[in-house]
């Protein structure tokens, strides 16, 4: 497989999987960080795998396709997905991506003592950084991709400031620059279905028309 050779060439360990069966044996026996899938599989597609995956797993997930379509691309990152990339593509551009996405875990995952704060409390939600968790109200745990995560985090670290596009997507996403910068609608699009679960409430989220985002509620630093 090109794409496992040339991860093992950066000095990544791989492990390959041919088809969704493959992918959940490898899963079932294996402790994986990321996770390239490919939209073009025997049986079931990258897009089902995708959906498949994101029901309980938060792996990070770059998608690969020959189809470049922007509705293939906000399919992908709408079920799920934190990158998209379509063939052709780079192999450095490649590996770049995913040295940003292992890049941004490992800081993000890490105590630093610059930001002290272990978490954010904000409308009865909790957002807890060392666990990476969205807790509601009712104390329940909310399933957010790890592009999320990080998008809610630049948001609620910034309560009442307008935050840009490309600032969110530079905080949040530090992908390579590709002019997609609908990563950031979308992505704002599903965490606003995931934590304005009231339709009688206040937007947590507000669109500042040709500019960016901001997050409404106060927020107390933990």
């Amino acid at each position: 497989m090109l794409v496992a050779r040339l991860l093992r060439a950066s000095g990544y360990r791989v492990t390959g999987a041919g088809n969704g069966d493959q992918m959940r044996q490898v899963l079932a026996s294996t402790s994986i960080d990321l996770i390239v899938l490919d939209v073009m599989l025997p049986g079931a597609s990258g897009f089902d795998l995708c959906r498949e995956l994101r029901k309980d797993s938060l792996v990070p997930i770059i998608m690969l396709t020959a189809r470049g379509e922007e509705g293939d691309r906000i399919a992908g990152l709408d079920i799920g997905a934190d990158d998209y990339l379509s063939k052709p593509f780079s192999p450095r551009e490649l590996v770049a991506r995913i040295n940003a996405i292992m890049r941004r875990m490992r800081v993000n995952g890490a105590t630093n003592s610059l930001t002290p704060a272990r978490g954010y409390l904000f409308a009865g939600w909790t957002l807890d950084v060392v666990r990476r968790e969205l807790i509601d109200p009712r104390g329940a745990v909310v399933d957010l991709s790890t592009g999320e995560f990080d998008m809610l985090r630049a948001l609620v670290e910034a309560p009442g400031k307008i935050l840009s596009r490309d600032h969110l997507l530079d905080l949040a996403k530090n992908r390579v620059a590709t002019g997609f910068d609908r990563v950031v609608d979308v992505q704002i699009s599903r965490l606003r279905r995931k934590i304005e679960v009231d339709p009688e409430g206040a937007p947590m989220i507000k669109t500042i028309r040709g500019t960016g985002y901001m997050f409404m509620p106060g927020v107390e630093r933990q």
